[in-house]
């Protein structure tokens, strides 16, 4: 057996000599050319793309203070109209109002005041009906010691119509 020095066969297998590469099938070098080409291509277009984007950018920061329309903005447009969530000055022809000093979070913590307030004390509902509440804990007292009203129990249906039911469930579905 002849020595090949590209592949390492032993005795028994069955080599063909003649058998080698296909040079013909892929070009190599075209395919690296390609690759190469493809690199340069993506590098290119990247830096294209980065160049379009600064201008835009730059283009953008020059116009943002251009008016979208050609009216005269109301100088009072800024402030939102009454009612108010939020405080604003107000200008009135006697000079300028001061903002109302609530704000969302002091509105809450008022509003949660005055609900403890309610559940905690005694006072009117309707003082002409003579309707009252009292603070949470004595109404659960009292309901306990009074006990809850009893819920009325379900009226039983009628024996006519309970005998009805029954002769309809043992006919099965009507035609």
């Amino acid at each position: 057996m002849p020595n090949l020095n590209l592949h390492d066969y032993h005795d028994e297998d069955i080599v063909n000599v003649e058998t080698h590469h296909e040079k013909s099938d892929v070009n190599v070098r075209a395919l690296f050319a390609f690759g190469i080409a493809f690199v340069i291509f993506a590098a290119v277009s990247h830096f294209v793309l980065l160049v379009m984007y600064r201008q835009f950018v730059k283009h953008e920061n020059k116009n943002q203070h251009v008016p979208l329309t050609m009216m005269n903005r109301p100088e009072s447009m800024s402030v939102p109209q009454i009612p108010r969530l939020q405080p604003f000055p107000t200008k009135s022809t006697s000079g300028v109002i001061a903002p109302n000093a609530n704000t969302p979070v002091t509105d809450m913590v008022e509003m949660r005041a005055a609900q403890d307030q309610e559940l905690t004390s005694y006072g009117f509902i309707d003082r002409q009906k003579g309707v009252v509440h009292i603070p949470i804990e004595e109404a659960k007292k009292l309901a306990l010691q009074r006990g809850f009203a009893p819920m009325a129990a379900p009226t039983p249906p009628s024996p006519a119509a309970a005998g009805e039911g029954a002769r309809r469930a043992g006919e099965g579905p009507t035609p």
